[in-house]
């Protein structure tokens, strides 16, 4: 077997969606590498690669680059099945892809990242404030962040009392009454974890225990879940840049070429040469490479790695994501 599974997990250790993919490797049990990156651009070791998706985490397995949580931990369900924590029968499949729906998409984690409170020390880092607006697209200056508080609290105070008054209120231990935590829970509890875990992220007058005391229990119960999941999990392993360079681009790829759906709307054609990118936030950064596979999934490009030459095949989901053919001098097709 190939050492940590041929895993590398690029990420830096306070991103929540990054969470979402540690806490499922803890939970696990998967050995796996990771590579710790900058909060903000540049990311050399994931350009190195070939990739230009800026976002936090992505999962390599092999030659194979996993963008967007969503495919990651789809992906993992599907290449370590045995004592997979997915929903199995299709009502508790509904159930989990509506959590993750509520929570990336539905506003829930938008509403938080507008929920930190203006004293944040990183804030007060030119750097990292510019890099934010290129990630979302909007101003993170002290004064709109502030205005912009209340609002989002407001719409918090909401998506809190949701779970309080529905899905936990006859006192069930996990989402899917469960005996241990499953992956609908981490689709569920991520925002509302990295909330209550931040520093003068919720008022204690709107946001404290006694307001929502399931929603607190569940979120120390999920804690609690994943230290003692830790303690047996094999040893993480870092990897600095060059290693995580050098172990991605000597291995193999992790999956073979996929087909391209003639059905699909798009029209677009196996090697074709085209662009992917999210439309949601971190629209600015285009991967451009020829379409090795198209599902009603995913896309997958074929670039090259800029250190060794191998070829990388990147996987984007196709939820919230464009792509589009490009001619051969790389402008868009429109």
């Amino acid at each position: 077997m190939a050492p940590y599974n041929d895993i590398v997990l690029f990420h830096y250790s306070f991103s929540p969606y990054a969470k979402r993919v540690i806490w499922y490797l803890a939970l696990r049990g998967i050995e796996y590498a990771q590579c710790i990156q900058p909060p903000a651009l540049p990311r050399e070791d994931i350009n190195a690669l070939g990739v230009k998706y800026r976002r936090i985490p992505i999962l390599s397995i092999g030659r194979d680059v996993y963008c967007d949580t969503r495919l990651i931990l789809q992906k993992l369900e599907e290449k370590f099945p045995s004592g997979a924590i997915g929903a199995s029968d299709p009502e508790q499949k509904a159930v989990q892809k509506l959590l993750e729906t509520w929570t990336i998409d539905g506003g829930v984690f938008s509403r938080a990242a507008q929920a930190i409170p203006p004293e944040m020390p990183l804030l007060n880092d030119p750097k990292w404030v510019k890099d934010r607006e290129d990630y979302m697209g909007r101003s993170w200056a002290k004064e709109n962040i502030a205005k912009g508080r209340p609002e989002a609290l407001a719409h918090l105070r909401e998506a809190f009392q949701l779970l309080e008054s529905t899905l936990l209120a006859d006192g069930r231990q996990w989402i899917l009454k469960t005996k241990q935590p499953t992956l609908a829970d981490i689709e569920a509890i991520w925002p509302f974890h990295w909330l209550s875990t931040m520093e003068g992220g919720l008022p204690p007058s709107l946001f404290g225990k006694d307001h929502f005391p399931k929603v607190y229990a569940w979120i120390d119960r999920f804690s609690t879940a994943v230290k003692v999941a830790r303690s047996s999990a094999p040893k993480v392993t870092t990897l600095k840049g060059s290693e995580a360079i050098q172990h991605v681009t000597q291995a193999g790829l992790a999956e073979p070429d996929g087909e391209v759906d003639a059905q699909d709307p798009l029209g677009l054609k196996k090697g074709q040469d085209v662009e992917s990118w999210p439309i949601d936030s971190g629209f600015n950064h285009r991967d451009r490479g020829q379409l090795v596979a198209l599902t009603r999934q995913e896309v997958v490009l074929k670039t090259q790695a800029k250190i060794g030459h191998k070829d990388v095949h990147i996987h984007h989901p196709r939820t919230n994501f464009r792509i589009r053919a490009v001619s051969g001098g790389g402008e868009s097709k429109l």
